[in-house]
């Protein structure tokens, strides 16, 4: 016989519902328009670390399609089109990631700033997170580059990846490689996250090989516009000044490309839609992802993040 029943206790439930509510009100008394995208795309995120799922459908102009990892495509298109600041409550979707902190199906909470900078996106978002978990000392704010120096030894702007490579055997982690930026990824994990210990932290201004979508000032050394929120040393939101150029969009896509097919991974089709609509014109903007059953499980005091959700994976 099965377990019907939810895994999230009836309060858990809804106290759910009560933060989703709050989080609605927050944006809409700041004039942030909520908007929904398709859980379908014909393409997904090209990053390395991501593990898109696939499905097929019949009857359909392409027959692949892949189940967003995240909204941000779409949302950005919808950004080009003249939109506005904009938010959304979205069905992500990852492979290969089950665990304490981790479900295949999520939601996550995103939204994108017109005219923010990388420090107003973090103090909005902190202002969301004191009224979602309450008011708690302010946000400690570090570079991403002292905390790598302090925490793990090594310069994550100057590291060549025989060096990242390094750091990590030291660690018991393997990398593809040459691929310093997963490697930089599992430091961060394994070595900088723990020790960032209780209450809630920002790293910012990240190094290059970490971009990702976000844009990079050109400083000496150069420095990746970036930011992820931690609490209690789980990480909660990631945020960049969006990147703007469609042709630096292409070559980073190409580059993931690469080096997804160097490790045997799947390399999806390049996202059309969203380099035509960054070629129309994406607006001044910051963006930011936050894992909104991470911050219900914060909430309720929970040590598991499936205990946050009314059917997680093994209930689904």
């Amino acid at each position: 016989m099965t377990d019907w029943r939810p895994a999230a206790s009836a309060e858990v439930l809804k106290l759910r519902a009560d933060l989703f509510a709050d989080a609605r009100r927050f944006f809409a008394e700041r004039g942030v328009m909520e908007v929904d995208t398709p859980v379908l795309g014909s393409s997904t995120a090209s990053e390395v670390y991501l593990a898109s799922l696939e499905t097929r459908l019949s009857g359909a102009p392409i027959r692949r399609y892949y189940l967003q990892t995240s909204p941000e495509s779409a949302m950005k298109r919808l950004l080009a089109a003249g939109s506005g600041s904009v938010f959304q409550f979205a069905r992500a979707f990852r492979d290969g990631e089950a665990g304490r902190l981790h479900n295949p199906e999520f939601v996550m909470l995103e939204w994108y700033r017109v005219g923010f900078d990388l420090t107003a996106l973090m103090d909005e978002v902190e202002a969301l997170i004191s009224r979602l978990l309450g008011e708690a000392p302010p946000a400690r704010r570090l570079s991403y580059r002292d905390a790598f120096r302090i925490h793990a030894g090594i310069d994550p702007f100057t590291a060549a990846p025989a060096d990242v490579a390094d750091a990590c055997r030291e660690l018991g982690l393997e990398t593809p490689p040459g691929d310093a930026q997963t490697g930089l990824d599992l430091i961060l994990s394994a070595r900088v996250q723990p020790a960032l210990g209780s209450g809630r932290s920002f790293l910012f201004d990240f190094s290059p090989a970490q971009a990702a979508m976000s844009a990079v000032r050109d400083e000496s050394p150069p420095v990746a516009s970036r930011f992820e929120l931690f609490i209690d040393g789980i990480e909660i939101a990631n945020g960049y000044d969006e990147l703007r150029d469609p042709a630096e969009l292409l070559r980073r896509t190409k580059a993931n490309a690469a080096l997804r097919e160097r490790g045997g991974l799947p390399v999806p089709p390049e996202d059309r839609a969203l380099l035509d609509a960054m070629r129309h014109g994406l607006p001044a903007c910051a963006g930011v992802a936050m894992g909104f059953d991470r911050v219900v499980m914060l909430a309720a005091g929970l040590d598991d993040v499936r205990q946050a959700m009314a059917f997680p994976l093994d209930r689904a």
